[in-house]
């Protein structure tokens, strides 16, 4: 499974953000979101981190034609789309990195930071999710020593 992928999959997500006034690319703001997340970011401004550390590798995949967006845009833009969308597309990516097989086991966990969410500075809570694929054979043979 590539990372073009990845990025199909967040094309699907449509942006209701007005044109105008629109500076960073959608696709940008979640690539740069999905990849820090998964690389341990659990703050917006540890994603907004991330892509400045990063933003060659970055480039790509992405436009990011106007460098990386701060903390408090990709948080507004996060937190304006819509989370079962966002839910769906990223169910069915992971579905599609991974084709289960018998014996094969994806265990699936999410939660939300502790602290993430603060209604005054604008700060809606992070959600994670970590994915472990197990085989019985493993789990079995960990159990004999």
């Amino acid at each position: 499974m590539s990372i073009q992928s990845l990025l199909d999959y967040i094309s699907v997500i449509p942006d209701i953000r007005q044109q105008g006034k629109v500076k960073h690319k959608l696709s940008d703001i979640l690539f740069l979101t999905v990849c820090a997340v998964i690389a341990g970011a659990d703050e917006w401004q540890e994603i907004e981190d991330f892509g400045h550390e990063r933003l060659e590798w970055l480039k790509k995949y992405g436009d990011f034609d106007n460098d990386i967006p701060v903390d408090d845009t990709i948080a507004r833009v996060v937190n304006n789309i819509d989370s079962l969308v966002f839910e769906k597309m990223f169910i069915e990516w992971m579905q599609a990195c991974h084709e289960i097989t018998d014996g094969e086991i994806i265990a699936i966990d999410g939660k939300t930071i502790r602290g993430s969410y603060d209604k005054g500075k604008r700060k809606g809570a992070i959600h994670m999710v970590s994915c472990v694929l197990d085989r019985k054979w493993c789990c079995a043979w960990a159990g004999e020593n």
